[in-house]
């Protein structure tokens, strides 16, 4: 399940891309086969990152003698370990809304970020993600969960004050938020409640299989209720 469209960022052969706070490697992976690059993953969990390497070992082996290589690091976003200017593409989804210093963060990309570099971040959107907070306190009391609602004008605007051109946005998994408002709605039965189980089914048979059927509504659910809203920047070249 992508959030980020790995198609505007325009991977290349020999660039060097980032995913910070990778998880389990859902876009690392992707990016590790769209173009002979470096791909390296952070994240702060260490069964995550074990995830993530177990994800690559499942794959053939088909970098052979190219530039295709990828590496994984146990790291602060806040303290990320590179040196500046080291990446040509970052991307950053579903992260900076764990994080209480997220300006931090954000500064912490735009170090590591080259002149004339990519960015992807993804955030929830604002009211959808506010309904998950009104249906159910523990869905942002749980260790490690959601510290804010980011409104993403203001997001925005943040990142655009570290000297970074907005270049497009976009909304993504529509019919994943109905799926979050039934659970924080019945959130002590939110792992075995039929209607859950039943709207899960949706959600894998829409990203397993992406039906034909489905498509449209797919689409016009991520316009009107977006459960993530997805932002695009460019760093100026110097």
């Amino acid at each position: 399940m992508r959030t980020i469209s790995l198609e505007r960022l325009s991977f290349a052969d020999g660039l060097k891309m980032l995913d910070l706070g990778c998880g389990t490697g859902r876009h690392l992976h992707a990016s590790y086969f769209a173009a002979d690059m470096v791909c390296i993953g952070v994240d702060l969990s260490h069964a995550d990152l074990l995830a993530t390497r177990k994800g690559f070992d499942q794959y053939p082996d088909v970098s052979g003698d190219r530039g295709q290589a990828y590496g994984l690091s146990s790291a602060d976003a806040l303290r990320l370990p590179f040196a500046d200017h080291t990446f040509d593409r970052v991307i950053c989804s579903e992260v900076l809304e764990h994080i209480l210093d997220f300006q931090t963060a954000l500064r912490e990309i735009d170090r590591v970020l080259k002149p004339g570099g990519k960015l992807a971040i993804s955030v929830p959107r604002y009211w959808p993600e506010q309904i998950c907070w009104w249906l159910s306190t523990e869905y942002h009391n749980t260790p490690g969960g959601h510290v804010r609602i980011f409104n993403a004008g203001q997001l925005q605007k943040d990142i655009e004050k570290l000297g970074l051109a907005m270049r497009h946005k976009h909304h993504a998994h529509g019919l994943h938020s109905p799926y979050w408002w039934l659970k924080c709605l019945l959130w002590r039965r939110r792992d075995d409640h039929p209607s859950i189980k039943a709207w899960q089914r949706v959600l894998e048979w829409e990203i397993l299989v992406n039906p034909p059927v489905l498509r449209p509504f797919s689409k016009l659910a991520d316009w009107v209720m977006g459960k993530s809203v997805v932002l695009y920047f460019e760093k100026p070249a110097k």
